[in-house]
């Protein structure tokens, strides 16, 4: 068996195809990537159009795991939209198709995709994840993520309601960034009004 990661940044039919097919299977099975039922190539192409528009511009990577010459698993970053959030990223779309499950994909593509955000300069790389996907988490805290926030019974499928676990990895900082933190004082800082927070 060989596996190897490509790195597309144009669109083709094999790639929107390929993409499409993992997108349908793992939705199929109740994955937590998106979609609430599994998604038409009408749906799963533009994100593809819009994720590769994004990587020509520097502004995201997307991996695809090949096993045996075929599309296994993937898994993307993207830069944070606003000016002050370009130094971060989010983690997602980490999935492999049901059939390669066990192949070790998830760990191959995060651990990639980690080493592409910090070779791009990105400082702090997030990730969600539903609260019920245990191995993931677990996959994830592995490689270094932490969980910083959990908005209880958030995620929404059907009746049902997940926790929405959200969770960060810190890639390191360039030389000369003063770290802040929740200090007092610097730009937007405005004091406590009371001890208590009231007037």
């Amino acid at each position: 068996m060989s596996t190897e990661l490509t790195w597309p940044d144009t669109p083709d039919e094999a790639t929107r195809a390929a993409v499409h097919r993992i997108f349908h299977a793992v939705v199929a099975l109740g994955g937590a990537v998106g979609y609430l039922n599994p998604p038409t190539r009408e749906e799963t192409d533009p994100w593809l159009e819009e994720t590769l528009r994004d990587v020509r511009e520097k502004d995201a990577r997307l991996a695809l795991a090949v096993v045996d010459g075929t599309v296994q698993g993937m898994g993307v970053w993207r830069r944070g939209p606003a000016p002050i959030f370009t130094h971060s990223a989010e983690l997602g779309k980490i999935m492999a198709h049901p059939e390669a499950r066990g192949l070790g994909l998830g760990r191959l593509v995060v651990t990639a995709l980690i080493d592409s955000a910090r070779a791009e300069g990105i400082e702090t790389l997030t990730l969600g994840v539903r609260g019920n996907n245990h191995g993931a988490i677990e996959l994830y805290e592995s490689l270094g993520f932490r969980e910083w926030g959990r908005l209880p019974n958030a995620i929404e499928v059907g009746t049902q309601r997940f926790d929405d676990v959200r969770m960060f990895v810190d890639l390191g900082k360039p030389a000369g960034v003063v770290l802040h933190g929740s200090a007092p004082g610097g730009p937007g800082w405005s004091p406590q009004r009371t001890p208590t927070g009231r007037t």
